[in-house]
């Protein structure tokens, strides 16, 4: 198999102004053709700290892989750096030049300055890929039998480059093995106490093949993965194996696939024909963002409420003032009441309902921090369930939503 390395490059990566979200994409993409990366790196906008990145990468891998630093401004030095790495002289391509123009003459509808068309010089040691998305140009060189590839740091851009040209490139070039994972996702169960329960499932798992806990809010995932030069027989063996990881997490399984909750529910909604709604105080409408962010969801999820304040509680969704006064807006009696007002003015199938305190203020010994109430639905049917996060805010806004969506999910499957 061949080792890739991903150096990408930014000094606002490095501060963590901009997250690097790339290299975790070119990973994914490139496992699923059959390359495995084994290394990533971040190095800033440091001329030598670059330098020594392509020095010590091209000794451990074959394939170099580089993001960043090609834009047309001052503190972006990649391609004048790998024009004397690669001991070249600049040149316009006219290819690139081309592109530049159409780009802003024919979409922009703006006039090209000097600084645009300087986007199309590059070293004349390197191979151009057009980059239909950007100005910049991609650069493949090839050096000591090591392949190096730079591209922009815009992911739309990137994106475009690896899909269209860089992997199928690499395709034809090496022979890849076939990689293969499984994934699927339990609820309700940490990591520690799934280990132990499926110890001697793990134990007795053949050497080429690797199991991965992946545990995130409130869920665990078992990740199976193997690789071979026969896709039937790599893929036949873990399917095998798959099963029996099912079978040993039943109790706890919601997808034997690599899904998130979001997802499954509305599978769910989408095969029993429902309607959803939702009432977020706590979450602040991250749970409907959840629901309506997979594709189709229109066809389910009918909308929300983001009731804050009491106010809105009683005016949008007919919460009574005495049940918010004699109990406070995070309780159980509060949230079934939520329900119930979001089903007369909504109209669905099901819905949700959430009051919590987030933090880092807002909490009392009898309700601190944490404390979240959920309510879940029909008109002929409530369930609530209370929980206690110990979270920042954020991660206890993320973890409400993920158990509110998880309980809607076992009142789908048990009231069908």
């Amino acid at each position: 198999m061949i080792k890739v390395s991903i150096i990408t490059i930014g000094d606002e990566l490095l501060i963590g102004q901009v997250i690097d979200t790339n290299s975790a994409w070119m990973a994914q993409e490139l496992n699923k053709a059959g390359i495995k990366v084994n290394r990533r790196v971040a190095v800033g906008d440091d001329w030598n700290e670059i330098w020594k990145a392509l020095d010590d990468e091209s000794e451990k891998a074959e394939v170099i892989l580089i993001t960043g630093g090609l834009g047309p401004t001052a503190d972006d030095i990649t391609k004048p750096l790998l024009c004397e790495y690669f001991n070249g002289k600049m040149i316009v391509s006219q290819e690139a030049l081309d592109n530049v123009i159409h780009i802003f003459e024919n979409i922009h509808k703006r006039p090209v300055t000097e600084r645009n068309r300087k986007q199309a010089e590059v070293p004349d040691t390197c191979k151009v890929i057009l980059n239909k998305r950007g100005t910049a140009p991609c650069m493949w060189f090839e050096k000591d039998k090591k392949i190096f590839v730079s591209m922009p740091g815009v992911p739309h851009e990137m994106k475009g480059l690896m899909e269209e040209s860089i992997i199928p490139e690499l395709s034809k070039i090496f022979t890849l093995p076939f990689i293969c994972h499984r994934t699927l996702v339990t609820y309700g169960i940490g990591e520690s106490n799934l280990a132990d329960k499926i110890q001697g499932f793990e134990a007795a798992l053949p050497s080429n093949i690797k199991l991965a806990y992946l545990p995130n809010y409130g869920i665990v995932r078992l990740r199976l993965t193997s690789s071979g030069n026969d896709k039937v027989k790599t893929e036949t063996e873990i399917e095998n194996h798959f099963q029996q990881l099912q079978e040993e997490v039943k109790d706890f399984l919601v997808t034997n696939e690599d899904a998130p909750m979001e997802l499954v529910v509305g599978r769910l909604l989408m095969e029993t024909n429902k309607t959803i709604s939702t009432a977020e105080s706590c979450t602040g409408g991250y749970i409907s963002h959840l629901l309506t962010a997979i594709p189709g969801s229109s066809a389910y999820f009918d909308g929300s409420m983001v009731t804050y304040s009491y106010q809105a509680k009683e005016n949008l969704l007919g919460v009574r003032n005495e049940t918010l006064i004699n109990y406070g807006a995070v309780s159980e009696e509060v949230v079934r009441e939520m329900i119930n007002g979001l089903l007369i003015k909504m109209n669905t199938d099901y819905a949700i309902a959430v009051s919590g305190i987030m933090g880092p203020g807002g909490g009392t010994p009898e309700k601190p921090i944490g404390t979240v109430w959920v309510a879940v639905g029909s008109k002929e049917k409530i369930v609530t369930k209370l929980f206690h996060f110990r979270f920042d805010r954020q991660k206890n806004i993320q973890l409400t939503a993920i158990n509110a969506l998880n309980l809607m999910r076992e009142f789908i499957i048990q009231n069908k």
